[in-house]
């Protein structure tokens, strides 16, 4: 073999190699491992910056973290900041309507789950909603000469990147990047987010807690607490929840990175007051979701007493088991085929009847808009008077615990 071949020889080893290895020669594992990690810092990035810091103003980022988020998501997403921040903010302001731009309710959980990320685009192309939604976004000179003039330019190098470090493989780590948020962010949460799950409170529309462990995608599983609370930092509000962003952003402030400026509201309890007075009242409105809450698990809890009577004398329970899933929802967030099951045990169940009544009647106080803060001091007052003369045991009880609430 002459000089020449060997040359070419050896350099195509030397390619063949690289192709193989990369630079840092990973195994099959390090690469699974470190695409998780790359993943997982995208997410946070996204929940921490662009939603919580950006699109609500939930937190305060030092300059120094807010860019380094900045550019980790213009290598990892290319999503611009402003466009990201004035759809989500529109989502809130139209959720679930026909501007939404992207609620299932609209679209159909099949699209906004395969096709999430079309939905994006296309509402990214929408002038007025970036002017009207994105205002407050960075308008600074890289923002401006090249975030997002050159989105493209970010993820073209993340690619050369990731085939640099692992070889060919790094062809999978970065198509499997620039899926990740696709699918968990504009899929799963905006899809299944307001689809599927389990719901803390009666927020007005039909989000839902995906999982009550945010891991995945940065605690954005928990999606009916952040539309009950959409300005908190904090998306977790249960003992048995765990929001990993928010152990971040904890970490970040402990830096000096990173300053909260809100979390979900608490109800505090003090001494039973002989009648509630406008301080009550304040700390109810304040709290009207963990009230109507609280008001929900006792309403469950009188089902079950009610089917376990049932079950006692023999009864058929069917009616009563459909029911239950239910009667503790709002109005309007019931089927119309279930409705005629929920009039059938109201009118069989007073107990239950009482209690429904007596939670609209207290859902009023708050969504009345012509009574004065006197009034509306008189109306709860009189309502604790009816809720602890009813004869219902959970009744005395919630309405006495309401007695001892103040702001």
């Amino acid at each position: 073999m002459n000089t020449s071949d060997t040359v070419v020889s050896t350099l195509w080893d030397g390619v063949v190699h690289f192709l193989d290895q990369g630079l840092t020669g990973a195994s099959w594992w390090q690469v699974v491992l470190v695409t998780l990690v790359l993943t997982h810092i995208t997410i946070a990035s996204v929940t921490i910056y662009l939603h919580r810091h950006s699109a609500h103003r939930a937190l305060d980022l030092h300059p120094v973290a807010a860019h380094f988020f900045r550019f980790w998501l213009w290598l990892t997403t290319g999503m611009v900041t402003k466009e990201w921040t004035a759809i989500h903010r529109k989502h809130h302001a139209k959720c679930e309507r026909e501007d939404d731009p992207h609620s299932p309710q609209v679209f159909g959980i099949q699209k906004v789950m395969w096709e999430g990320a079309e939905l994006y685009r296309a509402e990214a192309k929408n002038a007025e909603t970036l002017s009207r939604f994105g205002h407050g976004t960075p308008d600074d000179w890289i923002e401006r000469h090249l975030y997002s003039r050159f989105p493209v330019l970010g993820v073209s190098l993340m690619l050369i990147l990731d085939v640099v470090l692992f070889g060919a493989v790094g062809l999978t780590v970065w198509a499997v990047q620039m899926f990740w948020i696709p699918f968990w962010a504009a899929g799963v949460i905006n899809g299944i987010g307001h689809y599927w799950g389990y719901r803390n409170f009666e927020a007005t529309d039909a989000s839902t807690n995906v999982f009550p462990w945010g891991l995945v995608v940065g605690g954005e599983e928990l999606h009916n607490n952040h539309h009950t609370y959409p300005t908190s930092a904090k998306f977790s509000v249960k003992p048995y929840e765990f929001d990993i962003g928010w152990f971040y952003i904890r970490a970040l402030g402990l830096l000096g990175l990173a300053n909260p400026k809100k979390v979900p509201p608490k109800m505090a309890y003090g001494d039973v007051k002989p009648v509630a007075d406008e301080k009550t009242l304040e700390a109810i409105i304040a709290n009207r979701y963990e009230v109507m809450a609280g008001f929900a698990v006792e309403l469950r809890a009188a089902c079950q007493r009610e089917l376990e009577g049932l079950k006692a004398r023999s009864a058929d329970t069917g009616v009563m088991k459909s029911a239950r899933r239910w009667l503790h929802r709002d109005d309007d967030k019931v089927p119309a085929e279930v409705r005629p099951q929920l009039a059938q045990v109201r009118a069989e169940h007073p107990v239950l009847d009482k209690m429904v009544t007596m939670r609209e009647e207290l859902r009023a106080l708050w969504t009345g808009t012509h009574a004065t803060r006197e009034q509306m001091a008189a109306d709860l007052q009189a309502w604790c008077r009816r809720a602890e003369e009813s004869g219902i045991a959970a009744l005395r009880d919630f309405s006495v615990r309401l007695r001892s609430a103040h702001a």
